[in-house]
């Protein structure tokens, strides 16, 4: 069955760096197009980056961009977003989910249970 599970997440300080990995199980991972959403309790889930299916094309939350990077490496099944100059706003619990079509379907069908990112001084 399809699992995916993040890992990485803690607490950093306003400015510091955190990698956050999502490894995938059950399924073509190399097929798919994969996203990191983000949710703060409360409020609904946050769009925050996708990446397809060879890594050549990525997007980013504006909130996000040119701090955040996403990335994949297909032999290993594994999702990557590598997080810099982070912000007490981007504390959420961050989720890898992959597309409901395989590809371009900018939505989700299988998400993991998250791992929590808490920016703090």
């Amino acid at each position: 069955q399809v699992q995916l599970v993040e890992s990485g997440g803690g607490l950093v300080q306003p400015g510091g760096s955190l990698r956050l990995s999502c490894a995938a199980t059950g399924f073509t991972f190399s097929d798919y197009w994969m996203y990191w959403v983000r949710q703060v309790p409360g409020k609904g889930l946050e769009w925050v980056s996708t990446i397809n299916t060879d890594g050549g094309n990525t997007y980013y939350a504006g909130s996000v961009k040119g701090r955040f990077t996403i990335s994949r490496n297909n032999a290993k099944n594994t999702l990557y977003l590598q997080m810099n100059s982070v912000k007490p706003e981007d504390t959420a619990l961050y989720y890898c989910a992959r597309d409901f079509q395989g590809v371009a379907g900018w939505a989700y069908d299988y998400w993991g249970q998250g791992t929590q990112v808490t920016v703090s001084s």
